[in-house]
C-alpha cells in the first residue's frame, strides 16, 4: 500500500494555516445533516465531540465508563506543554518543535510535530477560558515548570492533577452539548467492530455493557479517541479498563497498525511490590525537578537512606548527564534505572527501585513550597506504601506507562480508511519513538479542539455519501460477526480464568519486549505467545451469559486482542535493527549504553496491514524526511 500523508508542501511555519485555508467547508445549515461517531470520551474524544457539537453537527459518543469523567486523561498528573514562554527563558514554538523531534529520536512526521507545537498556545487560551484552575504566580500570571528533556519552562500545571482539570473542562463543553441536543452519549458501550461500506467507515457495532445488547450505529464519519494500549503488558499505570479493542478491530478492517513496538517505560512508577497487584501507580515526572534520584555507590548496600553519607551515593543521572541532570527524557531515565539495578545496586526488598529524593529541595524551600506543588502526589505516595516522602526518600521503578505506536494517520487524522480518523493516543502521529513528558495532554486536546474539526469537515464536503442504515448487508454481516464471537468465548468453557491468561502474557511482553529487546528474545516472545494464545481459544473461562453485565466476558474479548497486538509488537521490535527512543534492542547501542539508530535504513514509520489471523503482516513503509531538525546523535549530556 502507498501511504499518502497529505503533508504539505512549502514551508512548515505557515502549513497549516495554508492547510486550513485549502480545506473544504461545510456549510453551516448543512452540518445538521451529518452523523459523526465518537469513540471515546477523554481529552482526544471528549474535545473532539464537543467542538463538533459546537459546529453543528449530529455526534454520537461512545465510552465504556459510567461518565465521560472517568476515561482514563483524568489520571495525568504533572501538566501540558505550551510554548508561551511567560518565563522568558528562550522558548518558542520553534523550540518545542525541536525538541519533540529530538525527543522521538527522530522518528516522528516534522509536519504533525509543527503543528502540535503551534497549536499548544491556543490550547492554553482555550482550557483557561473553560475555568481550569492552572497553578499561578503571586502576581496572578501563569507558572510553568520544567520536565524531561527540555531545558525552559513550559509545563502548565494543577498540582499533580492536570488531567483531571483539563478533562473536566472539556466535560463541561461535552454537557453543554449534550444539553443541546447536538451530541448524544452513549456511556456504559463498548465498540466491538468497525462498520466499513463501499471502503469507507460508516458506522460501528457497539456492546451495551449492562444489558448485553449489541446494536449497529450508522454515521458519515468514525472518530476514535480510544486511548493506548500498555495494558497488553498488564501492569502498568493504565486504568484497568483501558484497551486496545476499537483500534485494533479497525485495523482488522484495514486500517494499518504503527510503530507498534514504540511503548514508553515512564521512570516514575511505585516499585512493584507482589503478585497480587493489578496494576501501577504512576509518580508525576514533574516530581523530578525537585527530587534527585540516586542508589548506593557499593552493591548490595541495604543501609537505610539516611544512613548513606553523600560520598557514598551515586546521583547517576546527573553524573551521565550534566547537562540535563534528573530531566533528562523518559527513556533515558528508564534505561538507566535499570542499568543501576542490574549491576545490583538496586534499593528496597527487590532490588528493583532507586531513591527520589526531596532533602535538598525541601532544605531549599521549605517543607511548604514542595507541599503547594506536589501535596497530591506525596499524600498518594504514602497512602499506598505507608512511608513520607517528605521525611524518606520515594522509590520508584519503571513501569509500562504511554504508547507512541497507534493507527496510521495522514496529516488530516485520515486513517486507511477513508472516513476513520483517529485522535490522541490511538493514533502514532505525533511523538515518534519516545514522547515528551507533558505532551500527551498537548496532542489529546490539538487533535479534538483544533484539528479534526477542520479535517473531519474537508472529509464530508468532498465525499459523496450513499445513505444507509442498520439494515444495510455489511452492516448486519459485522452485527453477525459480533455475537458469534461473543458466543464463541462463552462457549469455550475451558479451566483458566482470563485474568490468569492476561497476566502470561504481561510477563512474557515485559520479559522480552519491554526496556530492552534481543532478536533471540522476541523470537522466543512470539512463539510463547502463539502457544499461550491458542491454549486461550481451547481452555478459557468465561462464566456467565452475554445477556447482561458481565466483566468476565468485557476483559475476555479485549484479552483476545492483546494476543493478535503483543504478537504484532515483537514482528514489529525484531524487524527494527536499531535502537530508537522506547525501542532499545541491545545489540545495537553506543560504546556508553545509548540507543543506536540506523537512519539510513530504519528513518521510516513501520505500518502493519493485516493479513488474516495466524497469517504473516504485511509491512508498509512511510519514509521520513527531515529537512528542519537534522537527525544526530541524540544527547543529553
Amino acid at each position: 500500500m502507498t501511504l499518502d500523508s497529505k503533508l504539505p508542501s512549502g514551508p512548515i511555519e505557515t502549513a497549516w494555516q495554508r492547510t486550513k485555508f485549502d480545506l473544504k467547508l461545510v456549510n453551516p445549515a448543512n452540518k445538521r445533516k451529518h452523523t459523526l461517531i465518537v469513540v471515546g470520551s477523554g481529552l482526544a474524544g471528549g474535545s473532539a465531540a464537543a467542538t463538533l457539537g459546537e459546529l453543528g453537527y449530529n455526534v454520537k459518543c461512545f465510552c465504556f465508563q459510567d461518565s465521560p469523567r472517568r476515561a482514563h486523561s483524568i489520571a495525568a498528573q504533572g501538566g501540558i506543554n505550551a510554548a508561551k514562554n511567560y518565563q522568558n527563558d528562550g522558548d518558542s514554538v520553534y523550540r518545542l518543535f525541536y525538541d519533540t523531534v529530538k525527543g522521538g529520536d527522530f522518528r516522528a512526521r516534522e509536519g504533525n510535530v509543527y503543528r502540535l507545537a503551534e497549536i499548544s498556545v491556543s490550547i492554553i487560551d482555550q482550557c483557561v477560558a473553560q475555568g481550569v484552575p492552572f497553578a499561578r504566580e503571586y502576581g496572578g500570571a501563569l507558572t510553568n515548570r520544567s520536565f524531561g528533556g527540555a531545558q525552559v519552562s513550559r509545563t502548565f500545571y494543577a498540582r499533580g492533577q492536570t488531567g483531571q482539570q483539563l478533562l473536566l473542562g472539556a466535560y463541561q463543553a461535552l454537557e453543554r452539548q449534550v444539553q443541546a441536543g447536538t451530541v448524544t452519549m452513549f456511556p456504559r458501550t463498548e465498540m466491538l467492530d468497525l462498520i466499513v461500506i463501499d471502503g469507507r467507515a460508516r458506522g460501528i457495532v457497539a456492546r451495551n455493557l449492562i444489558t448485553g445488547e449489541t446494536s449497529i450505529h450508522i454515521a458519515d464519519a468514525v472518530i476514535l479517541g480510544s486511548g493506548g494500549y500498555g495494558n497488553v503488558y498488564y501492569l502498568s499505570t493504565n486504568a484497568k479498563g483501558s484497551n486496545v479493542t476499537a483500534s485494533w478491530r479497525a485495523h482488522k478492517r484495514g486500517a494499518l497498525f504503527a510503530n507498534p513496538c514504540y511503548t514508553q517505560i515512564h521512570p516514575t512508577c511505585i516499585p512493584v511490590s507482589g503478585d497480587y497487584q493489578s496494576k501501577l501507580t504512576l509518580m508525576s515526572e514533574s516530581l523530578r525537578n525537585d527530587g534527585r534520584i540516586w542508589v548506593p555507590l557499593q552493591k548490595g548496600d541495604k543501609r537505610s537512606p539516611d544512613q548513606i553519607p553523600e560520598a557514598e551515593r551515586d546521583y547517576y543521572l546527573e553524573r551521565r548527564y550534566p547537562s540535563f541532570g534528573n530531566l533528562v527524557p523518559r527513556d533515558v531515565a528508564s534505561r538507566n534505572a535499570k542499568a543501576v539495578c542490574d549491576e545490583g545496586r538496586g534499593v528496597g526488598e527487590s532490588g528493583l527501585g532507586v531513591y527520589l529524593d526531596f532533602t535538598d529541595a525541601i532544605k531549599r524551600l521549605g517543607k511548604h513550597v514542595i507541599q503547594e506543588r506536589y501535596g497530591n502526589l506525596f499524600d498518594m505516595y504514602q497512602r499506598i506504601t505507608d512511608e513520607d516522602p517528605y521525611k524518606v526518600p520515594m522509590r520508584i521503578y519503571p513501569a509500562i506507562h504511554y504508547t507512541m505506536g497507534g493507527l496510521w494517520v495522514d496529516y488530516h487524522l485520515q486513517s486507511t480508511i477513508p472516513g476513520l480518523f483517529v485522535v490522541g493516543e490511538a493514533n502514532f502521529s505525533d511523538h515518534g519513538a519516545n514522547r515528551l513528558g507533558a505532551s500527551a495532554l498537548m496532542q489529546g486536546l490539538s487533535d479534538g479542539y483544533f484539528v479534526i474539526p477542520y479535517t473531519v469537515g474537508n472529509y464530508l464536503a468532498s465525499t459523496k455519501l450513499a445513505k444507509v442504515d442498520a439494515s444495510h448487508p455489511e452492516a448486519q454481516a459485522v452485527l453477525g460477526s459480533v455475537r458469534a464471537d461473543v458466543q464463541k468465548l462463552l462457549s469455550i468453557k475451558g479451566k483458566r480464568t482470563v485474568d490468569s491468561f492476561h497476566r502470561e502474557l504481561g510477563k512474557i511482553m515485559w520479559d522480552y519486549c519491554g526496556m530492552s529487546r534481543t532478536a533471540e528474545g522476541l523470537k522466543e516472545a512470539i512463539a510463547k505467545i502463539d502457544v499461550l494464545r491458542e491454549e486461550f481459544w481451547t481452555n478459557v473461562n468465561v462464566p456467565g451469559s452475554g445477556d447482561d453485565l458481565n466483566q468476565s466476558l468485557e476483559k475476555a474479548g479485549r484479552v483476545a486482542d492483546f494476543f493478535e497486538l503483543g504478537r504484532l509488537m515483537c514482528v514489529d521490535a525484531l524487524e527494527r535493527n536499531e535502537s530508537c527512543g522506547g525501542h532499545f534492542r541491545e545489540e545495537y547501542q553506543t560504546p556508553d549504553g545509548e540507543a543506536q539508530r540506523d537512519d539510513e535504513h530504519y528513518s521510516y514509520v513501520a505500518a502493519w496491514g493485516y493479513t488474516g489471523m495466524g497469517q504473516s503482516p504485511e509491512l508498509n513503509k512511510e519514509p521520513l524526511e527531515f529537512d528542519y531538525v537534522h537527525p544526530s546523535q541524540r544527547s543529553y549530556k
